[in-house]
């Protein structure tokens, strides 16, 4: 497999950049050298993709170059984070203490993914429930009792009418209609890899309440724990900052703290910035900062708020669960009533019909 292909197709999920850290962190502490490890790790994968990747940082290895120079080939993969603190390890001697932090980071980040899927797991459920459940009804049962309804020619109610309307128009144009829907979800991810319109769906995605919240509080987690860590790591602060700006999803946050960076090389401090947004960077957060920049241990400060706002992340997701389900179970209720009502009415006016 060529390096191109790998670069722009190959994938490791969280999880396993986590258990390849924590691999690596344990082979290396009981003194085992890296090229001997990654032969060892390339025995035991199976992925074919992996395994070139593997052979191809053992090569490097042997040819003189650093890990990180290595891992620096495949930056999709791996990212600033993981490449830039696998370098600060070697370049101290402590490769093995950074490929231990980096693995319980790595750790961290993978169960708050979880959290943020286990919070839209409930929605995700709902909504398809109503969809299977009213189009079952439209589709399969519905056509079906039609052309009954239609000869006996008893007076429909208003729902009974827009749901025919709808049915038929489904059954004529479904087609056509799955077509358009499925462009316009392709059009919207073409659209969301654009910059600005990605930025200006962040900057929204912040305000929405409830869900903003969530949103706020899981960048203020990387935000704080990537800089606490690579802080703690040994990187100097302006290119932690660049170094965390490339790790948040969210544009808006990067683009903030990459101003942030730029205001720290011109020897401004970091609380600065954070006291000019609020709605960015809460109160708590900004003054964590400045303590910490107060006492020279800016490292230990954000550790406490990636911690700190871990434990809000739960209350944020409970939140937003206990606000969705009553509001999903009422729109679904809506929902399937309305098509239980509009085949129900009509079958009930026929049978009083008939029983005269």
């Amino acid at each position: 497999m060529s390096f191109n292909f790998q670069n722009l197709f190959f994938r490791l999920t969280v999880k396993q950049k986590m258990i390849f850290a924590r691999n690596l962190e344990v082979m290396t502490r009981s003194g085992m050298q890296v090229l001997d490890s990654l032969e060892i790790l390339k025995k035991q994968t199976k992925s074919k993709p992996f395994i070139a990747m593997l052979d191809q940082l053992a090569t490097d290895i042997r040819n003189g170059h650093f890990l990180s120079v290595g891992l620096s080939r495949y930056k999709q993969v791996f990212g600033d984070f993981f490449i830039n603190l696998v370098r600060v390890g070697e370049s101290s001697g402590t490769l093995s203490e950074s490929l231990k932090y980096l693995a319980e980071e790595l750790g961290k980040k993978d169960e708050l993914n979880k959290k943020i899927k286990g919070a839209m797991a409930y929605p995700v459920i709902i909504l398809m429930a109503t969809l299977g459940i009213t189009g079952i009804l439209a589709f399969v049962i519905f056509p079906k009792i039609l052309p009954v309804i239609k000869s006996l020619h008893v007076p429909m109610p208003l729902p009974t009418i827009i749901f025919i309307a709808v049915s038929e128009f489904m059954l004529k144009y479904g087609l056509a209609v799955g077509v358009g829907l499925v462009s316009l979800v392709i059009a919207m991810f073409v659209l969301a890899r654009v910059k600005r319109i990605k930025y200006m769906f962040h900057k929204i995605l912040i305000k929405i309440p409830v869900i903003g919240k969530v949103s706020q509080t899981v960048n203020m987690i990387n935000f704080s724990r990537t800089l606490g860590i690579l802080l703690k790591s040994g990187v100097i602060i302006v290119e932690a900052l660049e170094i965390t700006a490339n790790t948040i999803t969210n544009l808006v946050y990067q683009e903030e703290i990459k101003k942030i960076a730029e205001g720290v090389k011109r020897g401004e401090p970091i609380s600065k910035y954070l006291t000019m947004d609020s709605k960015l960077f809460p109160a708590i957060f900004s003054q964590m900062i400045v303590v910490g920049e107060n006492t020279g241990k800016l490292d230990e400060s954000m550790l406490f708020l990636s911690n700190f706002y871990e434990s809000e992340m739960d209350e944020s997701t409970k939140a937003m669960s206990n606000i969705l389900e009553p509001v999903l179970l009422l729109t679904m209720g809506v929902v399937v009533g309305f098509v239980a009502l509009a085949i129900i009415t009509p079958i009930y006016k026929i049978t009083q019909t008939l029983g005269r």
